[in-house]
């Protein structure tokens, strides 16, 4: 019984969970417990679904092989490694059907491992590379989403004539300016006063030179000269670029300074970052914005008859200005239409219609989609598919955490696919 609640909760709570039925043992003795049990050996599948699982994720990665038939769990692996994979699917011949995503690693080892299996690209990453290929391909005509933002109305009257600028460079908040400003003011009133400048020069404690600079400036904003007033900086021959992208709508810092950094620009990303920060925080007229790629690759991917009146409205404007997106959209419903009426033998005509039109994006794509076609074909036509295994991925997750700072992957192994 103990063996069987700690492959349920494992140490700590089936600990707790004993001591409510009045036996006492403690979390290590669960876990001896499971660790003794035998070995699961599972029944070889037809149809088998493999897939990665983070033990810690960006570092280091498993694999998780499930009967896909059953919904059941068959084995784990330590690693993610072709050569693993192909070794375990050697041993098991019967093996029919493999049900993978699109990763390099796992298409390898089906090959070597199990060439007399047929490879089934699950639908759902294939949707998902075209969904991230769309938002690649409508964020670079970011300019056609102008059409939808009105043009602002020209005031009626005279505008009134712009202030003149300030020309200190220190005009608000500056310790400098503020000790500039009061020893001006002090100085010209000692001089209303009848002082002479030998006698300020005594009472103040300066230079005579200092006094006769300040008496002969007539406002302290004429003393602000020096190295911090005018100077150039590594960002100026980038300004009118950033700004351009500003106005087509890129705000996000990082991104602005990647892309002028193959421009030549040898600055730093905080001094991209501040610039940015000054047009972010300055007050500007309230306009209408265009809507965000995301947004517009929403309208593409769903259905049409799910998009609301104005949502159409505004995707057919943007189609009629732009031939790019009209054929992005063109393409990217055809493959619905493959995807989901399992047409999986239309792809070729699909991959040569998108080399056809302009669209980068879309091409690296198919490109990726004809290294794998018999995979992919397969996919878009047989029943099969990653579902229940992307399931059992997440059930991973959650043992893995139960088990925290105890989870050895024998221990998990265990787990997974005894519980």
């Amino acid at each position: 019984m103990l063996s069987d609640i700690g492959l349920a909760l494992a140490g700590r709570a089936c600990a707790r969970m004993a001591r409510m039925v009045g036996v006492g043992v403690s979390r290590s003795t669960v876990l001896r417990l499971v660790d003794a049990l035998p070995e699961p050996e599972p029944p070889a599948p037809r149809v088998v679904g493999v897939d990665e699982y983070a033990t810690r994720k960006g570092r280091h990665y498993g694999t998780v092989l499930v009967d896909v038939e059953t919904r059941r769990p068959v084995d784990l692996l330590p690693d993610r490694e072709s050569a693993s994979l192909a070794a375990w699917l050697a041993k098991r011949p019967g093996i029919e059907v493999v049900c993978r995503d699109r990763a390099p690693f796992f298409a390898e080892g089906a090959t070597v491992g199990a060439p007399q299996a047929v490879q089934v690209a699950d639908r759902w990453h294939l949707w998902h590379n075209l969904r991230e290929a769309a938002e690649r391909s409508v964020s670079q005509h970011r300019r056609c989403l102008q059409v939808l933002v009105p043009a602002a109305p020209q005031p009626d009257t005279e505008p009134a004539p712009a202030a003149e600028p300030a020309t200190s460079p220190w005009a608000t908040s500056s310790r400098y300016a503020d000790r500039t400003r009061a020893r001006h003011a002090t100085i010209h009133a000692l001089i209303e006063a009848g002082h002479s400048r030998r006698s300020i020069q005594r009472q103040l404690g300066m230079t005579y030179c200092t006094v006769q600079r300040f008496a002969d400036a007539a406002r302290p904003e004429d003393l602000f000269t020096g190295q911090w007033q005018n100077r150039s900086s590594v960002l100026d021959e980038y300004k009118p670029y950033l700004d351009d992208r500003w106005s087509e709508g890129c705000t996000n810092a990082w991104k602005l300074w990647e892309e002028i950094v193959p421009l030549g620009y040898r600055g730093s990303y905080g001094r991209v970052r501040a610039y940015l920060h000054l047009k972010r925080t300055s007050p500007r007229p309230v306009a209408a914005r265009p809507p965000s790629p995301r947004s517009v690759a929403g309208w593409i991917l769903r259905r049409p008859e799910t998009l609301a009146e104005p949502e159409q409205l505004q995707l057919k404007n943007i189609s009629a200005n732009c031939p790019e997106i009209a054929a992005l959209t063109r393409h990217v419903r055809s493959f619905a239409t493959m995807l989901t009426g399992r047409q999986g033998e239309q792809l070729p005509a699909w991959l040569d219609a998108v080399r056809q039109d302009d669209l980068p994006s879309l091409h690296t794509l198919a490109t990726g989609l004809e290294r794998d076609r018999e995979a992919v074909i397969a996919g878009l036509t047989l029943p099969w598919n990653s579902g229940v295994v992307e399931g059992h991925v997440n059930r991973i997750k959650m043992l893995k955490r139960q088990m925290f700072g105890r989870a050895g992957f024998a221990l998990l192994r265990k787990r997974v696919l005894m519980s």
